[in-house]
């Protein structure tokens, strides 16, 4: 009898203890999704990684929302107009906007957000992204008044971001920083978070207050996995139903064996060197075309890398500013033409058989970096080029970068937001030490600075197609390939669409009968 007693003991025990298990797998009412890191915070003015804002966007709405081909649309606002100069926008609430406590809001919440976002205790690290709004002002008929400095046809994809969602300042006047504490918490999205266990999952389940229809699935779990092998590994055992990453080694043996679930995307990142412009011998332009000219883009973005990225000769995605990127004359020539003329330039600015160019190539830790650093070096040594490699870690890399301690070195740029400025603001002269190149070059300021001012979108895309090719034709930087994010999905995940973005919201995601 003792004997019996003591085993139900132990099956209690092992039921109770295997329960939260049970409860984070997929379901009939529950979707999982895997991250590649756990979440740093709660607060949606107070985050900047992607597994947070992820997490932070199911739950807090703004004026406008990003749906699931990662475009802006409504979102606490129904609609809004635009004034013809292009720096006023309004936006009419929709009514009887409520957060999952139930309190009310209305447009007198929004100047609140943007003075909270910019005080210097929030230590928000978006601040900067909202910088070229002059003015958020509540206006008679339940309307908010954006105000902006210069046209900016992004608005609405900048007010999707979580930082300028609603959050319930009712609460947080009361809790201060604890308000994240709540459980669940207050969220003014389709989502509310219900518990939080760190390092293992966070539970969001339906908000019963949204303005929205209920949204298809009840329950978003949020796990995170660093390593992507494991998550790999996780999502073929069935424990999860999306992971946002996979090795890149595994690219060719999922496409061969799980076709229908991986998914391979063009991002909204550019990978490139930038070259020390301020400094000989990359002071001379001759000397950065020619060597560009001589780089086999296709060949490193197929066999180096072999994950689907695109080759790169300009700095802008396709799609940002045109449906192609900017794209040198000389792309198109032959490889020995390509070589003639890149020994031709070289020899104009000095360098030749008896003088023969040598520089460093410096790139973070990386094995992807490393191999694209030898497979360039090899790529000019028929210009008798003679190119070393040194690599450090990211934190030093970068640093040297900064302090512009270097002659060639890996760089590149992922956007915060899908618009061609994006890209090209880190080009300027004004930029800074985050200019790496240095480049410096009026011509370019200018246009850029036309564009920036132009409210008429056809025309403020011209503009920046040719701020493009004027960096591309002076090649401070040396563009590869295009990035892309790698995704799996389940079969048995329908309402994910892929996308430049990367934005699944899981409002969009439903599971199939």
């Amino acid at each position: 009898m003792r004997y019996l007693a003591l085993l139900c003991t132990m099956l209690l025990l092992i039921s109770c203890a295997s329960d939260p298990a049970i409860d984070t797998v997929p379901g009939p009412e529950q979707i999982v999704r895997l991250s590649d890191s756990e979440i740093k915070g709660l607060d949606p003015q107070k985050i900047s990684d992607l597994s947070s804002l992820r997490v932070a966007a199911d739950q807090f709405e703004g004026l406008t929302r990003l749906g699931a081909r990662g475009e802006a649309e409504p979102g606490l606002a129904k609609y809004w107009h635009i004034a013809p100069d292009g720096l006023t926008w309004t936006f009419a609430l929709r009514e009887n906007l409520r957060f999952s406590d139930g309190t009310d809001f209305d447009a007198t919440l929004f100047p609140a957000l943007l003075q909270r976002l910019r005080a210097p205790e929030t230590a928000a690290p978006a601040k900067a992204l909202f910088g070229n709004i002059l003015a958020v002002e509540a206006a008679d008929g339940n309307s908010v008044v954006v105000t902006l400095a210069s046209p900016d046809p992004s608005l609405p994809a900048l007010l999707a971001h979580p930082a300028m969602a609603a959050i319930p300042l009712h609460r947080i006047s009361e809790a201060g920083d604890k308000w994240t504490s709540d459980r669940p918490m207050i969220a003014s999205g389709p989502y509310r978070l219900s518990e939080w266990k760190l390092n293992d999952h966070a539970r969001l389940e339906r908000n019963p207050e949204w303005h929205d229809e209920m949204v298809p699935t009840a329950t978003i779990i949020w796990k995170p996995m660093e390593d992507s092998l494991s998550a790999l590994r996780l999502f073929l055992s069935g424990g999860a139903d999306i992971a946002a990453d996979y090795p890149a080694s595994r690219h060719q043996w999922l496409k061969d064996n799980h076709p229908a679930a991986a998914h391979s995307v063009p991002y909204l990142g550019s990978y490139y060197f930038a070259f020390n412009t301020r400094a000989p011998p990359f002071d001379d332009g001759r000397v950065r075309v020619a060597l560009s000219m001589a780089v086999e883009r296709e060949w490193i973005a197929d066999k180096v890398i072999g994950i689907g990225n695109i080759p790169a000769w300009g700095l802008l995605p396709p799609g940002l500013a045109g449906p192609a990127s900017a794209r040198p004359e000389w792309a198109d020539w032959p490889r020995e033409q390509r070589l003639q003329g890149a020994r031709a330039l070289l020899a104009a600015a000095g360098f030749g058989p008896t003088n023969p160019l040598r520089f460093e190539i410096r790139f973070n830790s990386s094995a992807e970096h490393r191999r694209v650093a030898v497979a360039m070096a090899a790529m000019w040594k028929p210009l008798g080029v003679e190119a070393s490699l040194f690599n450090s870690e990211a934190a030093l890399h970068f640093a040297a970068l900064r302090r512009h301690e270097f002659a060639l070195a890996r760089s590149g740029w992922i956007a915060d937001l899908p618009t061609p400025e994006n890209f090209l603001l880190v080009h300027q002269q004004a930029n800074g030490a985050g200019n790496y190149s240095g480049y410096d070059n009026p011509d370019y300021d200018r246009i850029l600075a036309r564009a920036i001012a132009e409210p008429n979108l056809p025309k403020r895309q011209k503009l920046m197609r040719q701020a493009e090719s004027l960096l591309i034709a002076d090649m401070p930087i040396l563009p590869l390939y295009f990035y892309v994010t790698r995704s799996l999905v389940a079969d048995r995940i329908a309402g994910w669409e892929d996308n430049i973005s990367n934005v699944h919201p899981s409002r969009t995601l439903r599971i199939r009968p």
